[in-house]
């Protein structure tokens, strides 16, 4: 029976891998330069992740999403409870939780940061809006942040780190896990316009003139008519007052990048380069969005293929590999 459920496990790593591969080019270029069983890992958790983010972004009603939300909790329990020889042979059918369950028994992944990420993904199934910054910082550390710390229990700390560093290392993944999400709700600010949904907070689309009055929103019908004010304010508004939101919100970003970015130090030197690849190339994504706000906001920006090597390369260099 341990060589059905060896391989069992393997075929379900290989299909996180693929998936992450496919899915999340940004984050695998990160990963592919932690060891087999880290990387393995880290397409565990990507994996479930996107499992979740995918219910959100999904077509199906808000009920059924909740619904199915609530199904992931459920496989998050199992796999806190049972490891992976249980899920193995429960969830059999569930590739990416028998993976997942696996990867928790070698590594001291914290199954509660997927449950976090699951009630930020509720958060959009219900359209909770965002009047302040410090409100989306909650969803932000929701499910980004979450990310972060899952990640951490993955890399593996400087074996000369002083005593306390792992109580600060997860507060700075934390901190640059905000900062990627940051970095993404500005690349895809037109596109989740369209799909009904604004995270930017309000305070800031009026500051600069792309949302009129204060309006009272809180229904599912008020967040369609932001999102639908904000799609004709980025055709219509002064380009001026475009840039001068787009470059508000990457200088916030930014200060999140430098806080988190202090993280780099504290792991060793695989771990490092893994996380200074990935944060690069959000950087460099950053940049290129705050030096073009305009073509920003009309459609999703991104990095070429060879750019993300290069970041990789410099994560690899900075990191002392």
């Amino acid at each position: 029976m341990t060589g059905v459920r060896d391989g069992r496990v393997e075929r379900a790593y290989d299909e996180c891998e693929a998936l992450t591969r496919e899915q999340a080019a940004n984050f695998y270029y990160g990963i592919r330069l932690l060891s087999r069983e880290r990387r393995r890992a880290m397409c565990a958790a990507y994996a479930f992740s996107r499992q979740v983010d995918d219910i959100g972004d999904g077509d199906l009603g808000a009920p059924e999403k909740l619904a199915r939300l609530a199904e992931r909790e459920r496989a998050l329990e199992a796999v806190a409870e049972g490891a992976a020889s249980a899920a193995a042979g429960e969830l059999g059918g569930d590739g990416v939780i028998v993976a997942l369950a696996d990867a928790c028994e070698r590594f001291p992944i914290p199954v509660s940061a997927f449950a976090e990420l699951v009630e930020g993904v509720r958060m959009d199934v219900h359209g909770v809006e965002y009047e302040q910054f410090d409100e989306l910082v909650l969803y932000c550390r929701r499910v980004a942040g979450t990310i972060g710390r899952i990640c951490l229990a993955i890399f593996a700390l400087r074996t000369t780190a002083a005593e306390g560093a792992a109580s600060e290392a997860a507060s700075l993944a934390d901190d640059l896990g905000v900062a990627l999400q940051l970095t993404n709700i500005l690349r895809d600010v037109r596109e989740d316009a369209e799909n009904g949904r604004v995270y930017l907070p309000r305070e800031d689309l009026r500051r600069f003139g792309l949302l009129a009055g204060d309006d009272d929103l809180g229904s599912r019908e008020s967040q369609q008519a932001l999102a639908g004010e904000l799609t004709r304010s980025l055709v219509t508004v002064d380009p001026q007052s475009v840039e001068g939101l787009v470059r508000f919100e990457a200088s916030r970003a930014r200060e999140w990048f430098t806080r988190g970015g202090q993280l780099a130090p504290l792991l060793d030197r695989r771990s490092a380069a893994c996380l200074l690849a990935m944060a690069g190339i959000y950087r460099r994504l950053l940049d290129r969005i705050e030096a073009q706000p305009v073509e920003a906001m009309r459609g999703r920006t991104s990095l070429p293929a060879r750019e993300k090597a290069w970041v990789a390369v410099r994560g690899m260099l900075g990191a002392g590999l």
